[in-house]
């Protein structure tokens, strides 16, 4: 069985307010990019959200959205006026919804489109939650999962924590240095009610969200949570749980777990210092560790190929770099280093002076492509333990990922085929 696990961060520095995200979700969930632009409804109108159709108001904001494939809502994203939210799975005790309501992602996006700053953004989500509860498959995978969310809800003057068990929920403002949430309730009185401690520890929420904790209080900078976002914990390569994988670190990696499983599938890091010019920084790719974070200002440009499904389609940017990301890991410590320098270098330049979002992602697709060839040319086995090498396998299987002989061939043609 897979798993929705996250880990979302935000930081208040001296200078102001950062804020990170990864998306952790079923391996061959593919999850886009996507800008929406504000728009004025008619009177009466209602929107279709992922299960259900609720009444739409007259006027949304623009957004940028990560979103699973096949969802209405997403996983995190950020409006015109400068309000983030990135959401999380939490278990509960609270019994299901009889009925369908509104999925974390649906109230999250929601948020989004109708706030314009962070409090009035909790207040959305609670009004909704209140209204029409929460419920419905959390997973195009495994239809029956479902579960309960938290939220981490933050603008250039501050952040709020709200958890949900059902339709109950708590709020707390973010105090001191940094906050962040990984599965599991934390708002003193609340967690104690309403948690499941057994699903809590399934998931390994208390271990990653204390390598996030430790790493977001002295986070200072944008390349800082990115590094917290690729963090595989104490050790410099990803480990595998027999129960659960690689859920044990922020930068997760499925594969081995008996109970569950989960991918990260997307990364996103906020720079919301600067009011009116917040600056975003997305991989729009899975496992943060194998990739590029290109910078994104809202109302940009940008054209990342066909939106992207749970089949393999070289045309799309996500599965694009699946390619690269599971040719690395069938040797991360030996493979990764072949190109980790490299971009950091190309990191650091855009950290010191943004380029265009389309420019950063013609110019990450170009890199990933020789990287790629340089990656499956080394001939390389797979060091996995046997059981990940056979999950993996299987995850390939279903989304018709090409064997690595053509992965090397499709590699070799597109960076012959790019300056």
């Amino acid at each position: 069985m897979s798993v929705a696990v996250c880990d979302t961060i935000v930081t208040l520095t001296d200078q102001g307010v950062l804020f990170a995200k990864n998306s952790d979700r079923d391996p061959n969930e593919s999850q886009l990019l996507e800008a929406v632009p504000a728009r004025t409804h008619p009177e009466g109108a209602s929107v279709q959200c992922t299960w259900i159709s609720i009444p739409q108001v007259r006027h949304t904001h623009a957004v940028l959205l990560s979103r699973p494939w096949w969802m209405w809502g997403a996983e995190m994203g950020a409006n015109e006026h400068g309000v983030v939210i990135g959401n999380e799975a939490v278990f509960t005790r609270a019994p299901a919804e009889p009925e369908d309501g509104l999925l974390g992602m649906d109230l999250l996006r929601l948020a989004l489109e109708r706030a314009d700053d962070a409090e009035a953004a909790v207040d959305v989500i609670v009004e909704l939650l209140e209204r029409h509860g929460q419920g419905g498959s959390c997973s195009r995978a495994n239809p029956s999962f479902r579960y309960d969310n938290s939220f981490i809800v933050a603008d250039p003057d501050g952040a709020f924590v709200l958890e949900t068990a059902g339709r109950k929920w708590a709020t707390e403002r973010v105090r001191g240095a940094a906050r962040t949430i990984s599965n599991g309730l934390t708002i003193p009185g609340f967690a104690e009610e309403h948690a499941d401690p057994l699903r809590g520890r399934v998931a390994a929420c208390d271990r990653r969200r204390a390598i996030t904790r430790a790493g977001a209080r002295v986070a200072r900078t944008p390349k800082d949570l990115m590094e917290v976002l690729r963090s595989h914990g104490p050790t410099h390569d990803p480990r595998y749980g027999w129960l659960n994988g690689g859920m044990g670190a922020p930068c997760m990696h499925a594969g081995g777990g008996l109970l569950t499983n989960s991918q990260t599938t997307a990364s996103w890091v906020a720079d919301l210092r600067e009011r009116g010019a917040q600056l975003h920084w997305v991989t729009a790719t899975s496992a943060p560790c194998t990739s590029l974070f290109k910078p994104v200002r809202m109302g940009e440009a940008f054209d990342l190929g066909p939106d992207p499904t749970d089949r393999y389609d070289a045309d799309t940017l996500w599965w694009r770099h699946e390619r690269l990301h599971r040719a690395v890991m069938a040797d991360p410590g030996a493979l990764l280093p072949r190109y980790s320098h490299a971009r950091d270098r190309v990191e650091a330049g855009w950290l010191e002076d943004p380029p265009p979002a389309a420019a950063a992602f013609r110019a990450a697709d170009e890199l990933e492509a020789r990287w790629l060839d340089d990656v499956l040319g080394a001939g390389l086995p797979d060091r996995r333990p046997t059981r990940v090498r056979r999950y993996w396998a299987a995850r390939n299987r279903e989304a018709g990922m090409p064997t690595s002989e053509g992965s090397r061939s499709a590699a070799a043609a597109m960076a012959g085929a790019r300056p």
